[in-house]
């Protein structure tokens, strides 16, 4: 097992205060990484995402969104990423990922070798990778592995 990366971003929407994985260590969290402007993203991975948070709203699962911009940058700023966040009413927490040094890959695309959008990461309890997955994926997969991590009680 890989121990998780820390995130890097550099702005927060729906989140009070930054969300540090070292500080939900013992919470399962899962990581939708994401591009407003990728179709699958659209019609499937945030709106899986979406219906994942109100789900499991009332277990400990961390659910974060994290807007990984690897391409057409300049269409995708902050101010239309608030925009799509209210239009596609996205409640669960999303950062901006801190973009590359002399890549367009950001930073924490890069830390867990992320091949595109969407992925969806999940972090179990101990802060290991239990799945990474690239692409749609099925709800009832998801949901599956989200409930046996959910079921693995610490102690």
């Amino acid at each position: 097992m890989t121990l998780a990366p820390e995130l890097a971003v550099t702005r927060w929407f729906n989140a009070g205060e930054p969300l540090i994985l070292a500080a939900l260590r013992g919470r399962p969290v899962l990581l939708h990484a994401f591009q407003m402007l990728c179709p699958g993203c659209v019609a499937h991975g945030t709106p899986q995402t979406q219906r994942a948070f109100e789900l499991f709203k009332h277990s400990d699962l961390q659910v974060i969104g994290l807007h990984t911009v690897f391409e057409h940058h300049e269409a995708m700023t902050p101010v239309p990423l608030e925009a799509f966040i209210h239009e596609y009413r996205l409640t669960f927490p999303i950062g901006v990922d801190q973009p590359g040094e002399d890549t367009p890959i950001p930073v924490t695309m890069q830390r867990y070798g992320m091949q595109g959008t969407p992925t969806s990461i999940l972090i179990g309890r101990n802060g290991n990778i239990v799945h990474h997955g690239f692409g749609q994926q099925s709800d009832m997969a998801l949901g599956a592995i989200i409930a046996a991590e959910l079921a693995n009680t610490p102690g």
